[in-house]
């Protein structure tokens, strides 16, 4: 089975055909960071102008890149939440229209599902259920639980900021290029993580919280470079030196890393049933938590580094194991992006 997969929740313009749920005919991305980047983040009126922009282009190329024509296309899986709204609405329209035109059966795919499937993806081996699955972006912080394929349960999540989003906030703080990810990742190279220590937020349960985290590390940079914390958090980059900023990148990269896992200590000693681990999303490509991840657990799964942001094929993928599961298409004139739902 082959499966066309477009994804335009964010700032990725994406199309891919898989086959069968793990085969990767192509993959095209076309990212938005270099437009954002002087920006320090998403603007999502610009985002979805430019898959306007995109879209056509990216699925022909798509289509072309596997040597499909449309008759050798089963189903069409679209990215229908969450996400930003205009950039939804690009994608869902575009996939609508697709479906109609070709008469193919549409499947409206939930992003953070997706994300999981990712570690399907041109895999040597494939997690086992029951499996905890570790869902980490810039929108999203989530501990699920899944007894099999699409039977998802959430057990934990953010209560404020997720884990991502912490990350490009703090890269801002310090001065670092937007996306935060890599250029906390990258800085923390050089830096002792274990010059500065912060709190560990202490949520009950499975819930994470990152925002206090967020607050400690600020007021960390402004006592050290002895500014009071009335003085604009845009400025401060400017008052300290690059020494500083890898030791506060690594001490902030050590400590997300620590709460996180903690989290999945918590959990899999409250789930005695969990035979894999599989960690999702953008911050997956983090090489510190997996170098942390697999110290710790011996073999989690990760994606493919190239496969852990936004991406076509991951949609596909989840599309492929919705239909093993049972589930009906989407009647393309009735798929609209409200409500934004969570997995359920």
């Amino acid at each position: 089975m082959k499966i066309l997969g477009i994804e335009s929740s964010c700032d990725e313009t994406a199309a891919a055909v898989v086959e069968n749920g793990t085969h990767i005919l192509s993959n095209v991305v076309v990212s938005q960071i270099d437009i954002f980047a002087a920006y320090g983040g998403v603007i999502p009126e610009v985002a979805a102008r430019s898959h306007l922009e995109a879209i056509l282009p990216v699925v022909d190329k798509a289509l072309k890149d596997a040597n499909c024509t449309w008759d050798d296309i089963d189903a069409i899986s679209v990215t229908h939440a969450p996400g930003l709204l205009g950039s939804l609405l690009v994608g869902t329209l575009t996939a609508r229209t697709l479906a109609i035109m070709h008469n193919k059966p549409l499947y409206a795919t939930h992003h953070l599902k997706s994300h999981i499937y990712a570690n399907w993806l041109e895999s040597e081996s494939t997690p086992d259920f029951p499996l905890l699955a570790v869902v980490i972006s810039g929108g999203h912080t989530q501990l699920i639980h899944m007894n099999s394929h699409n039977h998802f349960e959430i057990i934990g999540t953010t209560h404020d900021d997720a884990i991502g989003e912490c990350f490009d906030k703090i890269a801002k703080i310090l001065g670092l290029p937007y996306p935060g990810g890599p250029s906390i990742a990258k800085a923390a190279e050089k830096g002792d993580a274990n010059k500065y220590r912060f709190p560990h937020p202490k949520v009950e349960g499975l819930d994470f919280s990152f925002s206090g985290l967020k607050t400690a590390v600020l007021r960390t940079v402004q006592k050290e470079v002895g500014l009071p914390i009335s003085h604009p958090s845009s400025d401060l980059k400017n008052h300290i030196t690059e020494a500083q900023i890898c030791d506060f990148a690594a001490s902030f990269q050590k400590t997300a890393v620590d709460i996180l896992l903690e989290k999945v200590d918590l959990a899999l000693a409250q789930y005695g049933d969990i035979k894999s681990i599989v960690f999702a999303g953008g911050v997956s490509a983090n090489q510190a938590l997996r170098d942390a991840a697999k110290a710790r657990y011996g073999a989690p799964f990760f994606p493919e580094p190239k496969f852990s942001g936004d991406n076509g094929a991951m949609v596909a993928a989840a599309c492929f194991f919705e239909i093993e599961s049972g589930v009906e298409p989407t009647d393309p004139y009735k798929l609209n992006i409200y409500p934004r739902v969570e997995i359920a």
